[in-house]
């Protein structure tokens, strides 16, 4: 008897030690329980280094490239046509090849395809000062223009991915380093030059290193695909009541061509870039030919786009605040309009404050992103919008300087092409508020729902 004591003994001890050992505490963010909370906030701190990077590469290429486009003309032996050509090349690549970011995603893992893109920017920059002619020329800058359209799609889905909670915050940060890499490379190109002995390949050569950098965090991320996309299952499963769903992949029966927020941001995306293409390319000579110096008409581009440094951060966390985006859009229009009016009524008078309201009324572009990321409630969803709405904005934000520059050879004069930059601010300004409505993707697309949780005894 004594014995069958003990035994009962034993057993009730194990049994109440099984029962009162406390669990791990559940990190809700990922799912991941305490021991392994350190290691996933280090690939958080890495993401946001990531992000940054990443954004302060995405421009570059281009902006540095414009400072030195004469030299690299007399050099390469370039036509005139060939140099349009080129500066049309980035639009065109971010439309073609951005198209083809969902599924590599969906293959790879949007980490893994933002650091095939970081090594594409990186090559093409690298391999463009060893050019001896314009067709390597231009291969690698089509090269590097790949690299930055995934990346442009993706950034949004990696913001998404990491960051739920934090949409607008993060998205202000890619763009207020987006921002600065672009006004940066604009600035700081010819100086760098200057000071490396006088070669436009040298001072190309250097935003190279840039990339490179770029390209390590990622290394890292990469390997993160399944967890990632485990995250992502979870936090759906989260948000739309289930509690439980088949491993693999998402299921993809989202048409994104079938919601009309998706229509409407395409063109508010598209709309907004035609703006900063033509504010870009236009601007100086428009200050130039009413009397002021070309100097000061450079220093008043590099105003207008270094106003979307702070606000770049400024505007995605007040969007992320509204129920509905129209009254930022309507705002930022508005800047646009009195911006244009200024510049057809006394383009020499009022430079600066022009130059003030256009750099604002171009921070329509972080917002969009917002948007992006705010007009889905899954990952497929967002990589899906993200895709359709910049591949499709880039791609009608192509002829837009091409038809400016046509008014302004056959007009003689800017007030025609003012006035087209005009007009075109009132349709952006009605489908951005149509964009800015508080609905989702999937909600307008019919998505299927997710499969209902299995049966538990």
């Amino acid at each position: 008897m004594r014995g069958m004591a003990s035994e009962e003994n034993r057993t009730t001890t194990r049994t109440t030690t099984r029962t009162t050992t406390p669990k791990p505490p559940v990190d809700t963010r990922d799912g991941t329980t305490g021991p392994e909370r350190n290691p996933r906030a280090w690939a958080v701190r890495l993401v946001v280094v990531g992000i940054i990077l990443a954004a302060l590469n995405l421009r570059p290429a281009i902006t540095s490239l414009g400072a030195l486009l004469e030299e690299v003309r007399d050099s390469l032996g370039m036509s005139g046509t060939l140099a349009g050509l080129l500066t049309s090349v980035p639009p065109l690549c971010f439309a073609i090849f951005g198209v083809t970011a969902p599924r590599l995603a969906r293959r790879f893992g949007p980490a893994a395809v933002v650091c095939a893109g970081m090594v594409a920017i990186t090559a093409g920059l690298a391999l463009r000062p060893l050019a001896g002619g314009p067709a390597l020329f231009l291969a690698a800058s089509a090269l590097a223009l790949m690299g930055i359209a995934v990346s442009n799609v993706l950034m949004p889905v990696i913001v998404k991915r990491w960051f739920p909670d934090r949409v607008g915050s993060m998205t202000g940060l890619y763009s207020m380093a987006l921002a600065l890499g672009t006004s940066a490379a604009a600035a700081v190109t010819v100086p760098m030059t200057g000071a490396l002995g006088g070669s436009w390949r040298a001072g190309l050569a250097v935003w190279a290193v840039l990339a490179a950098l770029a390209v390590l965090p990622w290394l890292l991320l990469a390997r993160d695909r399944d967890r990632g996309r485990d995250r992502d299952r979870d936090r759906d499963r989260a948000r739309t009541g289930t509690t439980a769903a088949p491993a693999g992949p998402e299921p993809d029966g989202l048409r994104i061509t079938r919601s009309r927020t998706a229509w409407a941001l395409a063109l508010f995306f598209g709309l907004q870039a035609t703006a900063a293409y033509i504010t870009m390319g236009w601007m100086p000579q428009i200050f130039r030919d009413a009397g002021v110096p070309a100097g000061t008409a450079g220093v008043l581009l590099a105003v207008t786009m270094v106003m979307g440094v702070p606000l770049a951060f400024v505007i995605p966390r007040l969007a992320t605040r509204l129920p509905q985006q129209g009254p930022i859009v309507i705002a930022l229009g508005v800047c646009g309009l009195v911006g244009y009016a200024g510049l057809y009524a006394a383009p020499a008078a009022g430079a600066w404050v022009w130059a003030l309201l256009l750099g604002i009324s171009n921070c329509s572009f972080p917002l969009a992103l917002t948007m992006v990321g705010m007009r889905a409630r899954t990952g497929a969803g967002v990589v899906k919008l993200s895709a359709f709405a910049q591949s499709t904005g880039y791609l009608l934000s192509i002829p837009g300087p091409l038809l400016v520059g046509v008014l302004y050879q056959h007009s003689g004069g800017w007030g025609l092409p003012i006035a087209l930059m005009a007009g075109l601010m009132v349709p952006q300004i009605a489908v951005g508020v149509l964009a800015g409505r508080n609905r989702t993707v999937e909600s307008e697309c019919g998505a299927p729902a997710p499969a209902p949780a299995p049966a538990t005894n």
